[in-house]
């Protein structure tokens, strides 16, 4: 404190005397002329911070008091209770209700019928018994023909089964009687006289008896079994038998799937003469086979290798023949993009059961008086693509290379004048079957799309090369097929959809009658050339409730007036109007 009165006392003086000067000078200064160019302008660098440091002479300091928090908590009864969580609601659609059974009718021109009848009823949990009953037939009435075309087609098939946790079986019986008549008379190759034509009587019919049954097993190397007893016959005393039987196994062996396919094959049948009355014709087949594999899956890599093993002993007309076949069975697949993009391969072979029932169900204007024996497919080496352009759009392409032995090929017969058989199939108005070794270099693409659950397109191709070593044409077998289908619902009542297919050219031999006026007429076999075709066919429907809708449905409505067959013209425009009922017990 001491210091600071010094200070102060010589400041004071200082000031004193100042005053004191100023005083005893001359009081006139005289004046003077300031310019102030501009105003005084301070930046940033004329600022400066002081750099002294205080110094503190407190002679005490002060102590940082601690202090102490404490809190004091108690319980607080609450009346607060929260709401249970609710889902956000939905809109349901109703479930559409599943009937079990359904009927059907409809009629059309042609005087055509179409009916169907199917029942199905549960017995206790697990049992079931169901039957089908199918009618199609037309009264005919094809432009231009000289015999009767009409056509009659009923069928009824009743199955009783069992399903099971690790057991399914059922049992089916079927019967069947076909009425057909060779209609296709060579009125334009073959002159007829009416009263030949009067004597023509071109019905053919055929009835089936078929009995079978299938078993499956679950958690068993032993997977599946089928077998199957066909009886069939027609109306000139043809008849034939047909059993087969099919057990399947598949196990496991060091991680490796193992699958082993057996068969064993019998046909059996006569044909009361042969096609200029001469001989009886009876023939039989066995067929035992084997088809052992092994499926290595690796990663997107599936490849299943394997052989086929079958021995055949057959008998015509007395004479047996037995021999050994050893086929590839061979297949491959690999995912390159998932499943967007699959490419797979194989090669497989087999020994091909024929029968007279197949022969029909291909062609039903083939005459009783055929040789049945067994096709060799030696080898059907293939290579394909398939996957998904979009998420809705699936294709497949694939290329083949197929080598069969012994394939059927269908034929026109031959007119023979006077002959000793007179029955309504000998006038070139039926077909018979030829055998011959075919090599068939094929091309095959096919499109699927799903645009919705409303609209649904299909397009699919097919084209073939034949190469034959006895005949010259692969006979009635065409290069090329198209065919695409659209299906779509127009609203909730209407639904619609069209079918269209194109079948291209195919060649038959025929016999045509000589032009001169020579008595017994000349006949000589020709080669012809059948025109491709296209058939469209469209159908509309209208749901009136959920039981009850109709239907109209038109088949050749391009009016194409193809032949299927040589001499065997299609019926022009086909309309069909019915209605289909579901029901439950």
């Amino acid at each position: 404190m001491n210091k600071v009165k010094i200070y102060l006392s010589l400041a004071i003086f200082t000031l004193v005397t100042q005053i004191s000067f100023s005083q005893v000078k001359d009081e006139n200064i005289g004046s003077e002329v300031v310019n102030i160019v501009k105003p005084y302008t301070p930046t940033i660098s004329d600022a400066f911070k002081v750099k002294e440091t205080p110094v503190m002479e407190d002679d005490e300091s002060m102590n940082k008091e601690t202090i102490q928090y404490n809190i004091f908590s108690f319980p607080v009864a609450s009346t607060f209770t929260p709401a249970k969580g609710k889902a956000a609601s939905v809109d349901k659609v109703e479930r559409e209700k599943i009937f079990r059974n359904y009927a059907t009718l409809g009629f059309g021109n042609y005087s055509a019928v179409n009916a169907e009848l199917f029942v199905t009823e549960n017995f206790g949990r697990n049992s079931y018994v169901g039957g089908m009953l199918r009618h199609l037939s037309s009264q005919g009435g094809i432009k231009d023909l000289v015999l009767d075309d009409k056509y009659y087609n009923t069928s009824l098939d009743v199955t009783y089964g069992t399903r099971e946790r690790d057991l399914s079986w059922n049992v089916d019986l079927g019967v069947k009687n076909q009425i057909y008549n060779w209609y296709g008379l060579p009125t334009k190759n073959i002159v007829f006289d009416e009263a030949t034509i009067k004597e023509i009587d071109p019905k053919q019919s055929y009835n089936t008896i078929a009995l079978g049954g299938k078993l499956n097993l679950e958690n068993s190397f032993f997977n599946e079994a089928s077998l199957l007893f066909k009886r069939f016959s027609d109306g000139f005393g043809s008849g034939e038998n047909r059993f087969y039987v099919k057990p399947n196994f598949d196990f496991d062996v060091v991680n490796q799937k193992i699958k082993a396919n057996f068969i064993l094959d019998y046909v059996g049948g006569k044909f009361e003469k042969d096609y200029t009355a001469s001989n009886e014709i009876k023939y039989s087949n066995v067929i035992f086979g084997t088809k052992p594999s092994i499926l290595y899956q690796q990663d997107d890599l599936s490849v299943q290798l394997g052989a086929g093993i079958f021995y055949t002993t057959g008998k015509i007309n007395g004479e047996s023949d037995s021999k050994l076949f050893v086929y590839p069975n061979v297949k491959a697949s690999y995912k390159i993009v998932g499943d967007v993009l699959i490419g797979y391969a194989g090669a497989e072979g087999g020994l091909n059961q024929n029968s007279y029932a197949d022969f029909v169900d291909q062609s039903p204007f083939v005459s009783p008086t055929l040789f049945v024996a067994p096709t060799d497919n030696k080898y059907d080496i293939y290579v394909g693509l398939k996957g998904k352009l979009a998420n809705a759009v699936a294709f497949n392409i694939r290329g083949s290379f197929n080598n069969e032995d012994n394939k059927p090929l269908f034929m026109s017969n031959e007119y023979v004048f006077q002959n000793a058989n007179t029955e309504g199939y000998t006038y070139g108005n039926s077909f018979k079957v030829v055998y011959d070794n075919v090599k068939i270099a094929s091309f095959f693409g096919e499109i699927k799309a799903d645009f919705s659950k409303n609209v649904s397109l299909g397009i699919n191709g097919t084209y073939n090369n034949y190469t034959t070593d006895e005949e010259s044409e692969a006979w009635n077998l065409p290069q090329l097929k198209v065919g695409t289908t659209l299906d779509f619902d127009i609203n909730e009542k209407w639904y619609a959809g069209v079918n269209v297919f194109f079948v291209g050219e195919r060649k038959d031999r025929v016999s045509v009658q000589s032009l001169a006026a020579v008595f017994p007429p000349e006949f000589q076999p020709q080669d012809v050339t059948l025109d491709s075709y296209f058939d469209l066919n469209a159908h509309v429907g209208y749901k009136y409730n959920d039981r009850l809708t109709a239907f109209l449905r038109g088949n050749n409505l391009a009016n194409q007036q193809y032949n299927r067959w040589t001499n065997f013209p299609v019926q022009g425009v086909q309309v069909l109007l019915g209605a289909n009922y579901k029901f439950d017990f």
